[in-house]
């Protein structure tokens, strides 16, 4: 199913401004496996950033998607997933775990067992929520934000609470973990992660055509032929599956996919899904790995790029609400 043309971009300056937006990927790619290696270490340094670079990768796919996805299935591109709770119930999670087990103990859990758990109970939660909502008495988008918005605020303040009760010195594991750590991905989570995101590629190329109708919202959609139940279900469970994933794998990052898909949505203004999806990812792509690139074989770790990243996705965030209560 499939929408008769309507961008204001030609499909020929799509393609450019893609092609440029591929062209500048390979460069940030390049910088990062060669920026900066000593003479005669290439032989450690290209494996050990080649799986880095994957994982980052990985990384800006799953948040871009996850955030345009989220976009499409609510109609409102202020929001992001973290609203859902995600990012909440991860840090409640990393607190729980420090609680009651450790903080010695939490930091040598088996990596494998750590992130599949993690994984799990945020999918769990997520399909749990959306099963819930969506069901045959329950169809309102509006609820399913307002519920993810009220578990969010409670995952928050448990985790809080948990926070007050262990002991100071484990509480900096639980610090730690409230941020994103680009400079510290385990590359042995790099096989699950591109299986599970390899996983979602196909699904959403097959539906992208529909992404487009599902934009148009629930009533057009539906008078459009589209099954918008079956659509809506596997969108959030793609979304619950990519943010699950990424937020295990480096932490949560609140306004890195709000950045990109802006910024992908200002180069092709009025594209289809499926242009906007590979700007987004590409975007995601240059941002991510060309600034992890600068940050960590130019100024030598002198700066932490997830703190970049939330300040200018924050004053992003900022400006989109300030431009809306001005209309």
């Amino acid at each position: 199913m499939s929408l008769p043309p309507t961008g204001q971009v030609p499909m020929d300056r799509a393609l450019a401004r893609l092609l440029i937006l591929g062209a500048l990927s390979l460069v940030a790619l390049g910088l990062f496996l060669t920026l900066g290696v000593p003479h005669g270490a290439w032989g450690f340094a290209l494996p050990f950033r080649a799986g880095k670079l994957v994982a980052l990768v990985l990384v800006a796919y799953a948040i871009a998607t996850s955030t345009q996805l989220f976009h499409v299935a609510t109609r409102n591109q202020i929001l992001t997933p973290a609203i859902m709770g995600f990012d909440a119930l991860y840090l409640m999670l990393q607190a729980g775990l420090v609680f009651f087990l450790g903080a010695m103990a939490t930091q040598n859990l088996e990596p494998v067992f750590k992130f599949s758990l993690e994984v799990i109970l945020m999918m769990v939660f997520s399909t749990g929520l959306f099963l819930w909502l969506f069901s045959a008495q329950a169809r309102d988008l509006h609820l399913l934000v307002l519920v993810g918005i009220i578990f969010g605020t409670l995952f928050r303040s448990l985790s809080s609470f948990i926070s007050r009760m262990i002991d100071p010195n484990d509480f900096v594991v639980v610090q730690g973990a409230s941020f994103a750590q680009f400079n510290t991905v385990n590359i042995d989570l790099v096989w699950i992660t591109l299986v599970l995101c390899a996983f979602t590629l196909p699904v959403l190329w097959a539906l992208r055509h529909q992404f487009d109708v599902l934009a148009l919202g629930r009533d057009t959609a539906i008078n459009l032929g589209l099954a918008y139940r079956r659509v809506m279900l596997i969108t959030f469970a793609m979304i619950g599956l990519l943010v699950s994933v990424s937020t295990a794998l480096v932490g949560p990052v609140t306004f890195f996919g709000l950045l990109v898909t802006h910024l992908a949505y200002r180069l092709l203004p009025g594209a289809r899904f499926g242009q906007t999806w590979v700007a987004a990812t590409l975007v995601a792509v240059i941002t991510l790995v060309g600034g992890q690139a600068v940050f960590e074989h130019v100024l030598g770790f002198k700066g932490t790029l997830s703190v970049v990243i939330d300040l200018l996705g924050g004053l992003v965030f900022l400006t989109l609400l300030f431009k809306g209560a001005q209309r």
